[in-house]
């Protein structure tokens, strides 16, 4: 079955420049962009053990006569047509039910904030939710229109990392663009996470799909980051801690996020492979 990526349209500027990236995620891999054009400003995602209310900037509800026609016209750029989303199920009157068995989904970096208000450095407390309870990774865009000529990879061994990896190795193989695997090295040696790869049986696909392991042991992880190209897809696993202001991500999602320009593909905790 064919991979779907849920996209909700603002037919706004910043709306147009972050369904263009859905779009070309959608052409690079082969997935069906799914495009919800809201009625209202709020909706529910029931997730297996969480329920999140995603509260919608008012900018989502802008100029609705123009809204299908213009996210058509962005999508049909790139050879694809789009399926458009329309809630079937309430919870209340303007309180539409989304599911939540899409394979990726496509967020600015806030869902519920003024643009003006918005940086880098700064993911919505709802984004933050929404990674944290979905079993899909959630791809969170640059403010710009950007493509990706490869992917890296942060790897650091954990779990979550693993399954960074693994969805990685499936991105590299659907959009056969270069990918490489960065592990900053600290308090261990290269063994610990050739134990990893080899622990979860992806020995083989590493060393054949992987064109280069950067390992960095001699500059500080945020100096290193200079050194991740501008123009690629980033992976990386996220957990979350707690509920203080936002849900915080650990230390290196929170670094990543905070410095690079580049479009994020997040793998929360409960990620599973859908398809």
């Amino acid at each position: 079955m064919e991979s779907q990526i849920f996209h909700i349209f603002r037919n706004t500027p910043l709306g147009r420049e972050t369904l263009l990236q859905t779009s070309y995620f959608s052409e690079s891999i082969g997935c069906q962009p799914i495009v919800y054009i809201p009625e209202y400003t709020k909706f529910l995602f029931y997730f297996e053990n969480d329920v999140v209310q995603v509260d919608l900037d008012q900018s989502y509800l802008s100029y609705p006569e123009t809204a299908m026609d213009h996210a058509e016209k962005i999508v049909n750029q790139f050879g694809l047509t789009p399926v458009f989303f329309t809630p079937k199920n309430f919870t209340a009157s303007t309180l539409p039910d989304v599911p939540t068995d899409f394979d990726y989904m496509c967020c600015p970096r806030s869902v519920s904030d003024l643009s003006q208000k918005i940086g880098l450095g700064y993911i919505g407390p709802r984004v933050r939710r929404i990674v944290s309870s979905a079993r899909f990774p959630v791809l969170i865009t640059s403010s710009a229109y950007k493509e990706w000529n490869s992917i890296i990879t942060f790897f650091g061994g954990s779990e979550n990392a693993v399954n960074a990896l693994k969805l990685s190795l499936h991105l590299q193989r659907l959009s056969n663009k270069p990918l490489d695997v960065f592990t900053h090295i600290e308090n261990k040696t290269i063994d610990y996470y050739e134990a990893a790869i080899e622990k979860h049986g992806l020995t083989n696909e590493f060393n054949s799909q992987v064109r280069t392991w950067i390992q960095n042991n001699t500059k500080s992880f945020e100096e290193k980051l200079y050194d991740i190209p501008h123009d690629a897809l980033v992976v990386l696993g996220a957990y979350g801690h707690g509920l203080i202001r936002d849900l915080v991500f650990g230390n290196t999602m929170e670094i990543v996020q905070s410095i690079l320009c580049n479009n994020l593909l997040i793998v929360g905790p409960k990620y599973k492979i859908m398809r």
